[in-house]
């Protein structure tokens, strides 16, 4: 063969490579959204879709990333848990996302965290839970037990005086296991177990009649009385609404919520709530630049002037961009690649501060105490001084108190025990063992 046949040859193959490559770049970035949109959850969750659709078009329109777009994946798992497990599939083998944005319940993440680790996919995770788990495959951008539940306790029992403790949740592992951690943290404070209630009630509850009749005699013992409500989804609407019904006053008996925030109240009429109190990362109504701007473009966004903002939309926000700058770090959107390039990653939050993706997978925040307001508002009433890390493993469970997660090289573990020096099963098996 002539060398100017070569020549020709090569240029051709050089032509056909550039091609390839070019269409390669020009991809989309596929970005899974695995929340409830009808069902129990659609009252939460709903507005989580949303809000990556939006990130999604904010980032596209700076150029995308790594001059690739983004494109949104949008499933309904219908507050079915057994479904977001196949919805996740779906994603992951069908769609070939890249990440996966999604989950409110821990029972729905559950399902979810044994596909995610077998598919080597990335989920991020926006909403406070339980605690003890950490995945190589899951990022935590919600609350552990310790960036929430314990600071409240404490502030209930510093602040307030309370010294009876009625334990209110929705049958399933973030309640339980929340309130199983809170137990032993009571006692360990001295709380006597006469002194503590705990109910629970399935999801969509709507009579609560006599449950608040119960809490309403437990209170009437002379000592002073709080509730912590583990409750989740649109039992909520009912269950505020009867504490207004039957004269419960915060005054009296205030409640302190884990999964009550301003998309919940914008439901109801929050007059006889006002005082009643929250514990979240995140209010709409923190007073600062970055919030504001979020909420005009949230508002823009839904051409809804009466558009709220809540924390688990915060944590979207967070995880969004941490992950945009984990894929800018790498350089691609391999998977391995972007679960070692986020580690460490620093992003601004929307309480005038920066979250840090920490190497057990969860991030650092503020922890907020909020009063509720007339206007379906909060007004923060307490604050932790510093960032708080947060904690996959807690203090306050035997089994737990000498674990700890750490996915950097060479220890790359979730469940590493300090006592024995080795490392545990992985999360997923061990929700498999919940189940």
């Amino acid at each position: 063969m002539s060398l100017k046949k070569h020549v020709k040859l090569g240029l051709s193959a050089l032509a056909l490579s550039i091609s390839f490559n070019s269409v390669a770049a020009e991809d989309p970035i596929k970005v899974g959204i695995l929340h409830s949109l009808s069902g129990t959850m659609a009252i939460s969750e709903t507005v989580l879709k949303d809000t990556v659709e939006m990130l999604i078009e904010q980032q596209n329109a700076k150029g995308g990333v790594l001059g690739r777009q983004m494109e949104a994946v949008v499933v309904d798992p219908a507050s079915n848990w057994p479904l977001f497990a196949e919805k996740a599939r779906e994603l992951l083998a069908q769609e070939k996302v890249d990440v996966i944005f999604g989950n409110w319940t821990s029972v729905s993440r559950k399902s979810v965290l044994p596909v995610v680790e077998e598919l080597n996919g990335l989920l991020f995770y926006p909403v406070q839970y339980e605690g003890e788990e950490s995945s190589e495959n899951v990022f935590y951008t919600g609350a552990a037990p310790n960036q929430q539940a314990i600071p409240a306790v404490n502030y209930l029992m510093n602040e307030i005086g309370v010294e009876r403790w009625v334990l209110a949740g929705t049958d399933y592992v973030y309640p339980r296991t929340t309130n199983k951690i809170l137990e032993t943290y009571l006692m360990d404070m001295g709380v006597a177990k006469e002194d503590i209630m705990i109910n629970y009630t399935p999801f969509g509850h709507s009579d609560w009649q006599n449950i608040v009749s119960d809490i309403k005699r437990f209170g009437s013992a002379g000592k002073k009385t709080a509730v912590v409500s583990t409750i989740n989804g649109d039992a909520n609407v009912p269950f505020y609404r009867e504490l207004g019904n039957q004269g419960i006053a915060a005054s009296d008996i205030p409640v302190v919520a884990f999964s009550v925030g301003e998309q919940e109240l914008s439901g109801i009429d929050t007059a006889p709530l006002v005082g009643h109190l929250a514990a979240w990362n995140y209010f709409m109504s923190v007073d600062n630049d970055a919030n504001y701007d979020f909420i005009d473009q949230w508002i823009e966004h839904t051409g809804n002037e009466q558009a709220v903002t809540n924390d688990p939309m915060e944590a979207h926000y967070i995880g969004f961009n941490m992950y945009v700058e984990a894929v800018k770090k790498a350089g691609t959107t391999d998977v391995d690649a972007v679960k070692d390039a986020i580690i460490g990653v620093t992003v601004p939050n929307l309480t005038g501060g920066y979250a840090a993706m920490m190497p057990n997978h969860h991030i650092t925040k503020p922890v907020l105490i909020g009063e509720i307001q007339d206007n379906g508002q909060f007004s923060v009433v307490w604050e932790t001084p510093s960032l708080v890390a947060g904690d996959a493993w807690s203090d306050y469970l035997p089994g737990s108190r000498d674990m700890i997660a750490d996915w950097r090289k060479p220890m790359f573990c979730g469940t590493f025990n300090t006592a024995t020096g080795t490392c545990g099963a992985s999360a997923g098996e061990m929700a498999a063992a919940d189940e």
